[in-house]
């Protein structure tokens, strides 16, 4: 019996308290759960800690029955791995002629009591400390803005937006020192951080245009200094992408009576920024020689299995593949970075003709992003 193998993506989510995280991974896995989700995709999302699995699903039947947010976590730091199980189409051959056989989404949720207040004493600090260490090897950070204070603070936003990337930037320096081993820039840390709004059901006017406009404007100076912290903390830190790409998030339309779960924004492209931004940014990134060599070596792992899987349906692979780059060639990876548009979408068709999932999967991810785009819910950096 051959053993699942999976390829493993992680995000981490900051935000302060009340800024909706718990209601947000909630509704994402609640809303995996539901037939028309399972009858769509071509995946099954499984909790891989059943019990964790069951609280959300149980905090998602809350929202969407009884109209009832979870409770609050206060200084509770979990990361919740949710894999994503390829449904069966290939025969057995093909199935083990691909790269592997599942994606896993670690999600890390950072509590924002830590960025607010001082910690209890010193064994708390050692597990802020503890927290942040694990998840160092996320691929994308997401900075929640929080809509609810930005209509408290209408018209001066900019007393709750200075505050809040103040508070994220004193926070990740207080950390610095426990963090940097001999004061040595770190080579596994996030290099994405995006700035997502959540709750942007609140604020329905508000495109990604416009929100990225309105943070520029009110606090560009404070997301330049945070950016500043993070680059000290980094090595190859010229790649290092803050306040570079923009995503609206809701995790449902919430009334006085009714929350309708259905409604959502934006929550259906966390796994493909989690696999696929990191993978076109960390090739681009490379190509241009923004990043050292042990860097990009750290980075890239992972690339030409993805690579292979986005373009297993049109390119005849050779032999095994392996997780790293240099077992698939730079070719491959090359190929794959650059599949756009109407390739894209040829690619996509030709794998679901086939039944090949995981090529299917991986560029419905691509056409997912593009569509995030179209939608103004999306905003990528180009550089």
């Amino acid at each position: 019996m051959r053993l699942s193998r999976a390829l493993d993506q992680h995000i981490a989510v900051f935000g302060e308290s009340g800024s909706g995280k718990t209601v947000m991974v909630s509704s994402f896995y609640g809303a995996t759960q539901e037939p028309q989700y399972l009858n769509k995709n071509l995946f099954n999302v499984v909790a891989d800690n059943i019990g964790q699995g069951n609280r959300l699903h149980r905090n998602y039947l809350g929202m969407r029955d009884s109209a009832r947010l979870p409770g609050p976590t206060n200084f509770a730091a979990t990361s919740y791995s949710f894999t994503m199980k390829l449904k069966n189409g290939l025969d057995a051959k093909a199935v083990k002629a691909r790269p592997f056989d599942a994606l896993r989404l670690v999600w890390h949720d950072y509590p924002g009591d830590w960025f607010e207040q001082d910690v209890s004493g010193p064994e708390e600090a050692q597990r802020r400390v503890d927290t942040f260490k694990t998840l160092l090897g996320s691929d994308v950070a997401l900075l929640l803005v929080d809509s609810q204070r930005l209509l408290d603070n209408s018209g001066e936003e900019e007393r709750y937006l200075k505050s809040l990337f103040s508070n994220f930037r004193n926070g990740l320096l207080t950390l610095k020192d426990d963090l940097l081993l001999d004061g040595k820039p770190l080579v596994e840390f996030p290099l994405i951080w995006m700035m997502a709004l959540s709750k942007s059901d609140l604020l329905p006017n508000l495109d990604v245009f416009m929100f990225r406009d309105l943070l520029i404007d009110k606090a560009g100076d404070e997301i330049e200094e945070l950016r500043k912290v993070l680059a000290g903390l980094v090595e190859g830190n010229d790649a290092l992408s803050v306040g570079e790409d923009f995503v609206l998030l809701s995790s449902a339309k919430f009334d006085a009576n009714k929350i309708e779960v259905m409604k959502r924004v934006g929550l259906d492209l966390v796994p493909p920024l989690a696999a696929m931004l990191p993978f076109e940014r960390h090739i681009r990134w490379e190509q241009a020689k923004l990043i050292p060599r042990k860097v990009a070596d750290k980075l890239l792992v992972g690339a030409g299995a993805l690579a292979a899987g986005l373009v297993a349906a049109k390119v005849k692979l050779p032999g095994k593949l392996g997780v790293l780059q240099k077992f698939v060639g730079p070719d491959l990876v090359d190929i794959a970075a650059k599949l756009a548009g109407d390739k894209v979408r040829q690619v996509n068709a030709d794998a679901l003709a086939k039944r090949d999932y995981l090529t299917a999967i991986l560029t419905g991810f691509r056409m997912d992003l593009d569509e995030g785009e179209k939608e103004h819910i999306l905003l990528r950096s180009r550089r």
